[in-house]
């Protein structure tokens, strides 16, 4: 396994139900993982998060405020995927509400646009996950 350069790292309320979330209903995989404390780095196509118990022995260190939910307030993260079907399919399985329906979007790069579809939705503890399906590119 090769690290990304970047590689954000979430605060979770409850590993359990974080793990359930990521791993058992979107289909991550669990790269490595220190159980005793609470730590889990997990990957889907290409992208890769770490996820960590919040408790004050393993991540107050970095705490600039009160972490209170909805987590990540102001940010949300894009993954890229192969297709958005078996998520939309996964999550509708489980009754899953989505933040955002899927939809078509258009992004302006220079003098092309880069196409995809697109759909949001709020881990257990708030954060936000866009997943992205590229559909190619035009000129504007």
């Amino acid at each position: 396994m090769r690290f990304n350069k970047l590689v954000p790292e979430l605060s979770v309320s409850d590993i359990k139900k974080s793990l359930e979330f990521y791993v058992d209903l979107l289909g991550f995989k669990v790269e490595y993982s220190r159980i005793e404390s609470g730590f889990f780095f997990i990957s889907y196509q290409g992208s890769q998060l770490m996820l960590e118990q919040k408790n004050k022995q393993n991540n107050d260190n970095w705490a600039t405020a009160k972490l209170e939910k909805p987590f990540g307030r102001g940010i949300n993260f894009q993954l890229e995927v192969k297709s958005i079907k078996p998520l939309l399919k996964r999550l509708e399985k489980h009754k899953y509400d989505l933040f955002s329906e899927p939809k078509e979007n258009w992004y302006r790069k220079g003098n092309v646009l880069l196409g995809c579809k697109e759909f949001l939705v709020q881990d257990p503890d708030g954060y936000l996950l866009r997943f992205s399906e590229s559909t190619g590119t035009k000129k504007k």
